[in-house]
């Protein structure tokens, strides 16, 4: 029994004295560190490369969603718009994850669609926490979400379309080429189903601009012939966009002063400064494709140049001031019911306006009679049947030719009343783009770069190249109307 015991007691101190050496010992402690330090480099790691592929998972599905909802919001989008979303989620491999159904709003002249997706992402190093701490809390997934909604928005457009027919424009197959380009500009920006939306203010000018009968009967003006529709205004008239409603306007005279008769024409009549037939009116605020593309084609080059004329009458039917003569003409089933209100406020952010001006020249110069040869019912007529410089030239002794008529604008006078009413139509918030057709005078370009809104609305074409010009601005406007 001794032996034993004496036995027990040795294997109890060897063990005893192994355990004080090992607790002693600091050789092992290195390893213990590192395999700690190991579970821990596993444990970043591996949740670096979880939320790694989480982020992946999240980025392919917000990008599908957001590819889904702009496709289905397209308001050219002829498919369910609901099936548009799916099909974009099961094309991607994320059908599963599209949660409930795609949120439709239309109207209109807009769409809405939102969507909501959801996906689960599999945690696969979570359980490697567990080892550290066996209490840990771990997910062994995460729920990914994403949300896209997109609108497509056809802001109401309203244009003003001023067009040169002065009498250069015959020249070198311009007026050919402007036909062919405006009347694609028209079926563009006209399309079908925005007839409504757009409204198109056409307005050919040359020495003057004719509104029509329709527009001269509603303004207050001083009539005195009925020969044409033809008014005059004050030069500070160009300071403004408005039309004024009450200011009694003067009727311009009707004769024609250019073309010397005696020389070249006889007694011609074909040019008169006030334009006359119906083609070559103000088609104010139009939305038929077919009446605007005719008009165009009609049109013919004639007499001589007055660009700001021109751009006040494109930059008042663009102005709310107006909004009495559409309102009338829309009572007389003259102008599209749809547009009742237009033109609308500038501070109305849904309605976007522009000034397309296109000429070939520069202002000219224009004269008028001398008031005490034209104040009567036999004067007016008189002058109605002969071309002025011929009668004078034929009737009237040459020292006196001067006393028959005044100088009322000239190319000075004429650029600057233009600045006025672009810095005016500008200030107002109006886009304009202009386009110089062959001109060859330096100064006339930059009269129309001063003009546009910026040098990128202005545009220096030759030949067909007038085409990519209105092409180029049409596409802009339809950028510039649809908002996503």
């Amino acid at each position: 029994m001794k032996t034993l015991e004496t036995q027990t007691q040795t294997i109890a101190s060897r063990i005893a004295r192994h355990l004080r050496k090992f607790q002693t010992r600091e050789d092992g402690t290195m390893v213990i560190f590192a395999v700690f330090m190991l579970i821990l480099m596993l444990l970043v790691t591996g949740m670096a490369v979880d939320f790694m592929r989480i982020e992946s998972t999240r980025t392919r599905m917000q990008g599908t969603l957001d590819r889904a909802v702009l496709a289905a919001a397209d308001l050219g989008q002829t498919l369910p718009r609901e099936q548009v979303v799916q099909d974009y989620m099961d094309k991607a491999g994320l059908g599963d994850a599209l949660q409930g159904t795609p949120t439709v709003t239309e109207g209109l002249n807009f769409r809405e669609v939102s969507a909501v997706a959801e996906a689960t992402v599999p945690m696969m190093f979570s359980g490697l926490a567990k080892i550290l701490n066996a209490d840990a809390t771990v997910h062994e997934s995460m729920t990914v979400p994403a949300f896209s909604v997109a609108e497509e928005r056809v802001s109401k457009v309203e244009i003003s379309l001023v067009l040169d027919i002065s009498g250069s424009m015959e020249s070198n197959n311009r007026m050919t080429n402007l036909h062919t380009a405006a009347t694609e500009f028209v079926n563009t920006v006209l399309k079908d189903g925005n007839e409504d939306l757009v409204s198109v203010s056409l307005i050919p000018y040359s020495e003057h601009v004719n509104p029509g009968p329709d527009l001269f009967n509603l303004l207050n003006v001083r009539k005195v012939h009925n020969y044409s529709h033809c008014i005059e205004f004050d030069n500070s008239a160009f300071n403004s966009t408005t039309l004024s409603m009450t200011h009694q306007y003067q009727q311009m005279q009707y004769f024609q002063w250019n073309y010397n008769g005696s020389y070249y024409h006889g007694n011609d009549l074909s040019e008169t400064v006030c334009p006359r037939w119906d083609y070559e009116r103000i088609n104010p605020w139009e939305s038929n494709r077919t009446e605007l593309v005719t008009q165009i084609n009609n049109l013919r080059g004639r007499a001589g140049t007055s660009i700001f004329l021109g751009l006040k009458w494109g930059a008042a039917l663009l102005d709310p001031s107006t909004q009495p003569l559409l309102t009338s003409l829309v009572g007389s089933n003259k102008v599209d019911s749809s547009f009742a209100g237009r033109p609308a406020s500038y501070s109305d952010t849904e309605t976007v306006k522009f000034i397309i001006l296109m000429t070939d020249g520069e202002n000219s110069t224009s004269s008028r009679i001398q008031s005490w040869a034209y104040d009567s019912d036999s004067d007016y007529a008189h002058w109605s049947r002969y071309n002025f410089n011929w009668y004078l030239d034929n009737y009237v002794s040459t020292w006196k030719h001067s006393q028959y008529s005044y100088l009322k604008y000239n190319r000075t006078l004429g650029n600057e009343l233009m600045d006025d009413i672009c810095d005016a139509a500008k200030a107002q918030g109006i886009v304009i783009w202009t386009i110089g057709f062959e001109i060859p005078d330096p100064v006339g370009n930059q009269v129309l770069a001063d003009c546009a809104t910026s040098p990128s609305h202005f545009f220096d074409v030759d030949g067909i190249e007038i085409s990519n010009a209105f092409s180029a601005i049409a596409t802009q406007i339809n950028n510039l109307k649809l908002t996503h």
